[in-house]
């Protein structure tokens, strides 16, 4: 059984020609919405997905509009309304050896260098020239840790863990 992966959720049409709206899920949107990419939709009250190549993507106002091939017209998108864009596992690419797919940075365990579990990671945001990780403490309080090279030392996705030194006040 193929293993899917969420990388958007079509909120709304855009316009007449057939574009929609789209949060997006994706770690990498230019990648995924490149124009001949395959998306599969699912939609809430159907076990069986549609199949959708990408014709066309640009970005407005935080959202993704995409185009489909086939789908040119505001009546054949407006069914596609709170479905959910995925891609099957096998469409994932390699990436280089300090990238990560998101999914496999959440639920990793977060530790200090000096051994300590401090949380884990519940959440990526992505604000602009880094990301940061969410962390929810043990003792349950949320901690922001940027993914740059002077805090995030090792990070193991085979054994879900990462290996931080904090910054000076970063943890208070």
């Amino acid at each position: 059984m193929e293993k899917w992966f969420n990388v958007g959720k079509i909120v709304n049409t855009h316009g007449i020609k057939g574009e929609v709206r789209v949060i997006s899920k994706t770690d990498f949107p230019e990648e995924r919405y490149k124009a001949g990419n395959q998306l599969y939709l699912f939609m809430p009250n159907s076990s069986t997905p549609v199949e959708l190549t990408v014709k066309q993507h640009r970005t407005h106002k935080n959202f993704d509009l995409l185009v489909f091939e086939g789908y040119e017209n505001i009546n054949l998108v407006v069914k596609f309304r709170d479905g959910i864009l995925k891609v099957p596992e096998s469409q994932l690419s390699n990436l280089q050896e300090d990238e990560f797919y998101f999914h496999e940075i959440i639920g990793c365990r977060v530790f200090l260098s000096s051994g300590d579990e401090i949380g884990k990671i519940i959440e990526i945001l992505t604000p602009g020239a880094n990301d940061v990780w969410v962390i929810k403490g043990t003792g349950g309080k949320e901690i922001l840790i940027p993914y740059i090279e002077e805090v995030v030392k090792k990070v193991d996705v085979r054994e879900k863990t990462v290996l931080i030194e904090p910054i000076e006040g970063l943890l208070t």
